[in-house]
């Protein structure tokens, strides 16, 4: 026979295509075999038509396509015997899905096999259905389904609810067709018929309140009675796993449990009794029992339950970290962190354990104790905690030590007390794993030293000896050379010393020797190398037996590689030899840093998601700021970075007259800075390291509009003229500084009812005034969460509009999330007719589709 022909069996086919050496020959046998499937269904050969299906499933499952048969699988179908019905099915299942327009032709045949009278080929329908079901073949069988699920075989009993379960899935309005036969499914006896009535119930749950409310109502007891019995159930063998009857029941009926109790207090009031029972009698020493244990602690952690069965599920999960398998530890701290915001005290109890898997060598579990140990945090144990933190940063592995670090990092910031325990603390980070230490921590702590005048010479002591040991830190290695630019003449003089501090004596060489070796040691980094010529330009004035050592060191690095350096190394040089006059005031020790800026700015910039809800708010409700050294300050202007080395040409923003300096040589450069009147936008500090200058002042102040009168875009002042004096030449020059003069909208709510809130704000570029862009926060009121959500907007023909990809289409319930949706809109008649805009908000709430629509009126005028 040949061996490519129609009649060729399916084990010779896989034999010949296991034999082939390359893709190219597996390729040309799967040509011929096909061409000859191809011949045989042109012949409408019958006799191998069951022999083609069962090779072309073969073939599929390699990867090749198989379209050419899916007429075959339905001829299959319509075939009277058991056998053709069964490769046809199969192959049904297999070649073919719900997207196919062949598949509606399959419906008639699968009604007829579903009233057959062989439960088999029942059966093999039943599968099919639950397996390629679409929303049309669920509308035209339901019924049939429905029928089934009445039936005494318990085998088409089990088949026909899981093909219930895709017909809800695909079609929820049939759902309250299910309810009573689902409830009906409880009472039976067999385990197989029971664990698809409870998955039935459980998704019916999902798709329908009315269904839950039901459920809840009438199968609550028998859940109860199915559950003890399973529990306190003998020896048997058909359901038994490593000791316990039927545990895949067990996880079921658990988790129907939690849909029906979750937010009724009633119900979980009833089914308390059977989880402490389930949660005190289930062995743990076997996996299945485990998987029961975690189920039911996550049960109880799902409903109203009291206050003790909760204290005894987060005692199992306490149990679950002390056992040697990874897979159970790390399930049970993903549960502990959701169980920190139910039952903080219970998790407490278990801190040791926690913090013993911090150590662990998976580095799975590492990472996720330590996400739970921040959770743990508060006042009284932040100490302890940081303290047991930072001593596993010295021994930890390098790749954990990012991580480490972060978090150590943040708990300082949040919950320090006073200012030395923050301090101290942040030293023995950067001095463990300052090359880890992320910039906007290091940025902090020289803010805290900068606004703590009674540590700022216990912090330059502590940093100098630091240094001595841990001079390959490179954050410690940039706040110290920072700190001794600033404070050196207090690490020199002993200024400032503690009652706890050790004498030490550093001679001002000592000082310059430091700032030498990172200038040496850290050749590759050049905004440490940076900040080193800088602190050594600050202590040449504070140090006159120096001088000369220093501009010998600034002299070397005229010619460096690096143009950052290299131009440094000249303006820094030409300081020193040629401006004495003003080299003082030029590096005299820096303003307070304002530290409510600072943190403001950070605050925006890690919380970007409420920007919209802050602007919505006038400016003069600000409220006050709490920082984590227990200093409150009123909300300020952002800092912009304090060390940035390489923005030197960066516009600076407006001040205000308790501003600080944007750059470490910055000064502020106004004509009378005892006379209580700001400096205008721009003209306030150094502008470059090449001109000073001082501003001069408009006879007649640029008025600003508020944004309270009238929505009136708020401008900005005019920019003064500076008169500039290049420090190489000595040349006098003018210039002015450009100034923008961006306006600024205020937020408007657009939208609001009793479950959903929209909020606009507005940016619009100066040289573009008829194009603005319109950033949309959308807010769910509501209790149920959206999902699905859809905005439509409709302006006027004089308007073109531009919708981006929403954030998201999941809206969470109650206000916990929002999605973010900027709209671009161009006013071709700008200044002459006003914005006017109809939206439609379009969502599903439990997968019932749901609109709302209205019209904003409101926008702020010279939109």
């Amino acid at each position: 026979m040949n061996p490519f022909s129609s009649g060729t069996r399916l084990r010779d086919m896989i034999r010949a295509i296991r034999a082939c050496k390359t893709a190219a020959e597996e390729r040309a046998v799967v040509r011929k075999e096909c061409a000859a499937i191809r011949s045989a269904i042109s012949e409408n050969d019958q006799d191998y038509r069951h022999r083609n299906i069962a090779k072309l499933m073969f073939i599929h499952m390699l990867g090749y396509p198989t379209h050419f048969g899916q007429m075959e699988c339905l001829k299959l179908i319509a075939a009277s015997g058991f056998p053709e019905k069964r490769i046809g099915y199969l192959g049904l299942m297999l070649l073919l899905d719900e997207r196919q327009e062949v598949l509606m032709l399959v419906t008639n045949s699968l009604k007829q096999d579903l009233n057959h009278s062989n439960q088999y080929i029942v059966g093999l329908a039943l599968c099919a259905l639950g397996n390629i079901c679409s929303a049309e073949m669920a509308r035209d069988l339901a019924p049939e389904v429905e029928r089934l699920l009445l039936t005494r075989d318990p085998n088409i009993k089990k088949k026909a609810a899981l093909c219930s379960i895709r017909i809800i899935r695909k079609v929820p309005d049939l759902a309250e067709n299910f309810l009573s036969p689902a409830a009906s499914l409880l009472k039976e006896k067999h385990h197989g018929v029971l664990i698809a009535g409870v998955q039935l119930c459980t998704d019916l749950c999902k798709v329908s309140v009315d269904a839950s409310n039901y459920l809840r109502k009438n199968c609550t007891e028998g859940l109860v009675r199915i559950l003890r019995d399973i529990s306190n159930s003998p020896y048997a063998p058909e359901y038994d796993i490593a000791g316990i009857t039927d545990p895949f029941l067990h996880i079921r009926l658990l988790r129907l449990m939690r849909m029906l109790g979750q937010g009724d207090s009633d119900t979980s009031e009833y089914i308390n009794d059977i989880l402490a029972q389930v949660a005190s009698k289930t062995e743990s020493n076997k996996n299945a029992g485990n998987a029961i244990l975690y189920e039911c602690v996550e049960t109880i952690m799902g409903i109203e339950a009291t206050s003790g069965l909760r204290v005894l599920a987060i005692n199992i999960l306490g149990r679950f970290l002390s056992n040697r398998d990874n897979n159970i530890r790390y399930v049970a701290l993903n549960m502990l962190m959701k169980a920190v915001a139910v039952d903080s005290q219970a998790v407490q109890r278990h801190r040791t354990t926690i913090l013993e898997c911090v150590k662990d060598s998976d580095a799975s579990i590492r990472k996720r104790a330590l996400e739970l140990v921040f959770l743990l945090v508060n006042d009284t144990n932040a100490k302890p905690l940081t303290k047991e933190l930072i001593d596993y940063l010295e021994v930890s592995d390098q790749d954990f030590k990012g991580d480490l670090t972060a978090k150590i990092c943040l708990i300082v910031e949040k919950f320090s007390q006073e200012k030395k325990w923050y301090i101290d603390q942040m030293f023995k980070v950067l001095s463990l794993g300052g090359n880890f230490v992320k910039d906007d921590a290091w940025h902090a702590l020289i803010v805290a030293i900068s606004n703590a005048p009674d540590l700022q010479g216990y912090s330059v002591r502590s940093l100098y000896k630091a240094f001595q040991t841990s001079s390959e830190q490179v954050s410690l290695v940039r706040v110290t050379v920072w700190c001794i630019g600033e404070y050196g003449e207090m690490l020199v003089n002993n200024v400032g010393v503690l009652e706890v501090e050790e004498p030490m004596t550093v001679t001002e060489s000592d000082a310059v020797d430091v700032l030498e070796a990172c200038l040496t040691r850290y050749s590759s980094d050049i905004a440490t190398r940076s900040m080193s010529l800088i602190a050594l330009l600050k202590l040449s004035s504070r140090f006159p037996p120096t001088s000369e050592r220093i501009k010998e060191i600034i002299t070397v690095h005229k010619g460096s590689v690096a143009l950052e350096l290299q131009q440094r190394a000249i303006e820094f040089n030409s300081i020193i030899q040629r401006h004495q006059n003003i080299k003082s005031s030029l590096v005299e020790r820096m303003p307070v840093l304002d530290e409510s800026a600072y943190i403001g700015k950070r605050t925006s910039s890690s919380q970007a998601n409420i920007v919209a809800d802050k602007s919505s708010q006038p400016s003069s409700t600000a409220t006050t700021l709490k920082f984590p050294n227990g200093v409150a300050k009123p909300p300020a202007a952002p800092l912009v970075d304090l060390l940035d080395l390489s923005a030197d040409d960066t516009s600076v923003p407006s001040s205000t007259s308790n501003d600080f300096l944007h750059d470490l040589l910055g000064i502020g450069l106004t004509n009378s800075p005892s006379s209580g009147i700001a400096p205008s936008g721009g003209t306030d500090i150094l502008m470059d390291l090449l001109s000073i200058g001082t501003p001069v002042q408009n006879d007649t102040a640029s008025k600003v509009v508020s944004s309270n009168q009238g929505f009136a875009p708020t401008t900005k002042p005019v920019p003064t003229t500076i008169q500039v004096m290049d420090l190489l030449d000595g040349l006098p020059s003018n210039g002015s500084l450009p100034g923008s003069q961006t306006p600024v909208y205020p937020s408007i709510t657009a939208f609001e009812s009793s479950t959903l809130k929209i909020m606009f704000s507005f940016t619009k570029q100066p040289e573009k005034p008829h194009v603005n862009k319109i950033h949309a926060t959308f807010v769910n009121l509501s209790s149920d969460a959206y999902t699905d959500f859809v905005f439509q907007a409709a302006v006027p023909k004089f308007v073109q509009l531009h919708l981006d990809p929403a954030s998201s289409n999941q809206l969470p319930a109650s206000g916990n999330g929002t999605i973010t949706q900027t709209l671009t809109v161009t006013n071709s008649q700008h200044g002459q007719k006003a914005l006017a805009m109809r939206v439609r908000m379009v969502y599903k709430v439990n997968n019932q589709e749901k609109s709302e629509q209205g019209q904003i009126d409101n926008f702020p005028p010279g939109l």
